[in-house]
Formats: structure tokens, sequence, C-alpha cells
């Protein structure tokens, strides 16, 4: 199999390109995170997580989790469930 050798110019010039048409995608999927509702339905908050309803139950009973009820039905307000998730990663 042959072999490619790059000097350390290419491969800074590889790596501009690279960026340059790999920012606009980055900027456009970050766009999308944007418009997440600031609080969350059961049903939204389940597609967003990606979880079954037996995974949502569980974190809705956590004491620790964000999720209030006092509109009613269980909401989860955006940035406090991401800084939630941010924190229980550490």
């Amino acid at each position: 199999m042959p072999t490619i050798n790059f000097t350390e110019e290419e491969i800074s010039m590889i790596a501009k390109e690279v960026s340059k048409q790999l920012l606009p995608e980055i900027l456009k999927e970050l766009k999308k995170e944007q418009t997440l509702p600031s609080l969350m339905t059961r049903k939204q908050f389940m597609e967003f997580a990606g979880i079954s309803n037996t995974k949502c139950n569980e974190l809705f009973n956590r004491e620790d989790f964000p999720v209030t009820r006092e509109l009613g039905h269980p909401k989860v307000k955006t940035d406090t469930f991401l800084k939630w998730l941010d924190d229980s990663m550490l």
C-alpha cells in the first residue's frame, strides 16, 4: 500500500480547507439546537432525549431532575436540563 507524506504547510492548508467547509455545517447544527423550546412537554423531552416512556418516568421521578409540575403537566426547562446533564456527566 502506498504511503503519502505531507509537509506541515500542506497539512495546515488541508486543515484550513476542511474547517472552511465544515464550519457552515456546524453552525447550521448549532442553530437547530437554539430552536429548542425553552420549556419542553413530556413528549418533546422524550423525542429530544431519544428515550422511552419508562426512562422518562424514571427521570421525572428523580429528586435531582429538573422537572416542574407547577404548570399542570410535567415540563422540563431546556436550559436547566442541559446544565443538569452537563453537571451529571462530570
